[in-house]
């Protein structure tokens, strides 16, 4: 079986995610902790969700939004990183592998459109 690239990726980020999000509940940072927990995890449930999707428009849809929360995900872990809240050591890869994230799931939508 072909190893699945975006689902493999958006699962361990997901997993990252829930790492700096327990950093920030130990900081008391509870709403910006919650914040990036959920739309930071949705991205690897939506990619996990389009993998049954009912049809290719179904596809798309949901793939759309897992771009869409990835985008939201970019800001709030820019937010975080221009305020202090965590070192930049912790917050530059996840930045960089969500960019990863936004340009795969880009292209499948792309090639999905055609």
């Amino acid at each position: 079986m072909k190893e699945n690239i975006i689902r493999n990726k958006s699962y361990q980020f997901s997993l990252e995610i829930i790492k700096v999000c327990e950093l920030l509940e130990n900081q008391k940072s509870f709403v910006l902790s919650n914040q990036l927990l959920k739309c930071g995890t949705s991205i690897g449930a939506n990619v996990r969700e389009s993998q049954s999707a009912e049809s290719k428009k179904d596809f798309i849809h949901k793939l759309s939004i897992a771009l869409k929360e990835s985008r939201e995900t970019d800001y709030w872990l820019n937010l975080l990183k221009d305020s202090h809240k965590l070192t930049e050591n912790i917050l530059v890869p996840l930045i960089n592998t969500n960019i990863e994230l936004q340009k795969i799931l880009a292209k499948i939508l792309l090639s999905s459109k055609k």
